[in-house]
């Protein structure tokens, strides 16, 4: 016949014994007690059962998963350049033309590892750099060209920190593409498009 440690009341069986251990005497059981009801815990102080503190770190390690997951995954979006439009739907598209930028009288070449993968919506890759691909929707000529560290607008080039204004005195800006002017913020590349970037000053 059990006889409880705690006080001095004895018991017909081991399990009324277990069930008065953990209803009257919970507070003060020490750790092979409390193994001994089931109610093991990681303290001394026995207010956090074990399985408990399992399942809040498995909880937090899976939300932290999801979260990188989504932010990887840039939910259909795409890395934010200076640009009045951004790309949307990263994935959906893949298109192609060509590029040719000369600031100068010097034509970049793009094939330059800086110039490589800068963004997913738009990029040149294998070191190619002449052939730029797009693979999201709504891709402008401003964001494009944002990418590779060259902010353009209707009439000027900014490269290396410095902007070649098409209105200054002795300065050419041309923008095209297929030999048309465009509006870089609001022109967005289509298949086989021919970019055609031109800075100088005489």
């Amino acid at each position: 016949m059990p006889e409880c440690e705690y006080c001095d009341a004895s018991f017909e069986d081991e399990e009324r014994y277990d069930t008065h251990l953990g209803r009257v005497h919970y507070d003060e059981l020490g750790p092979i007690d409390r193994r001994r009801i089931g109610a093991e815990t990681d303290d001394e102080d026995g207010d956090r059962p074990i399985g408990l503190i399992v399942l809040g770190v498995f909880l937090v390690v899976a939300i932290g998963v999801g979260v990188f997951m989504f932010l990887s995954s840039g939910n259909g979006s795409s890395t934010e350049f200076e640009a009045e439009q951004q790309p949307s739907n990263v994935g959906s598209v893949h298109t192609h033309g060509t590029i040719e930028v000369t600031i100068d009288g010097q034509q970049i070449d793009f094939s330059q590892e800086q110039y490589q993968l800068q963004a997913d919506a738009f990029h040149f890759e294998n070191g190619e750099g002449t052939r730029w691909h797009v693979h999201a929707q709504g891709v402008t000529l401003e964001y494009a060209m944002a990418t590779l560290g060259i902010d353009v607008t209707e009439s000027t080039v900014t490269f290396q920190e410095t902007t070649y204004r098409d209105s200054d005195a002795n300065t050419s800006v041309t923008i095209t593409v297929n030999g048309e002017s465009v509006t870089p913020s609001e022109y967005v590349l289509q298949e086989g498009d021919q970019i055609r970037i031109i800075a100088e000053r005489s």
